[in-house]
């Protein structure tokens, strides 16, 4: 049997990743393909219960570094559970965030830094990576407008934070996409949802036989 492929899109808050995952495994589905959506942190039940943990903590909430285990907690359980079982049996998966989120959130712009992040990474998923990771970057006018049609005036624990913190998110994974061209693809995410979609098909193109 062949292989699945796991596809992860990236980015920071309001790039369109949700949007253009559902439509990629849409897409997907018409060409006959098995695909599976998830997300992150979630996908499984115990990871959705960690999700819950993070996004709404009790008290006071996290430090960096509870805040990087319990992630990192989350996706041990999503890829032993979801992820590459799905993949072994032929599927595809198309994931709403990854390990490079983990990097750039907690490892960048949260200061715990990328080895330790990566070594979690390691201990708890055996290091894997997608076969391709979609980074979507927009203009700033551009997702302040789609987070305050999204969001209103409320947001979770971790999209709430100050403007500084999310731009040192941006900046890593811009930084990502420079340093490894052969694991990620940059999309522009301006323009139409379609517009962006057709984007995206074109780098998927990479993976089909």
């Amino acid at each position: 049997m062949m292989r699945g492929k796991f596809i992860a899109f990236e980015g920071g808050e309001g790039m369109g990743k949700s949007t253009q995952a559902r439509l990629l495994c849409d897409a997907l589905e018409k060409r006959g393909i098995t695909v599976t959506s998830t997300r992150e942190p979630g996908g499984t039940p115990g990871a959705e219960a960690i999700r819950r943990l993070l996004l709404d903590p009790p008290g006071d909430g996290w430090g960096a570094e509870a805040e990087a285990l319990l992630f990192a907690a989350a996706r041990a359980d999503h890829v032993a559970r979801l992820i590459l079982p799905t993949v072994d049996a032929g599927g595809w998966i198309v994931c709403d965030r990854f390990l490079d989120s983990s990097r750039a959130y907690q490892g960048a712009a949260g200061l715990l830094g990328d080895k330790r992040v990566r070594t979690l990474h390691e201990i708890g998923s055996g290091s894997l990576l997608p076969d391709l990771t979609i980074v979507i970057g927009a203009g700033e006018h551009e997702v302040r407008k789609r987070l305050k049609d999204r969001d209103g005036e409320s947001s979770d624990a971790i999209g709430g934070r100050d403007e500084a913190y999310h731009s040192s998110v941006n900046a890593a994974f811009d930084r990502f996409a420079a340093e490894e061209p052969d694991r990620f693809v940059r999309i522009d995410g301006s323009g139409s949802i379609e517009e962006v979609h057709s984007r995206v098909m074109d780098a998927v193109e990479r993976l089909f036989p």
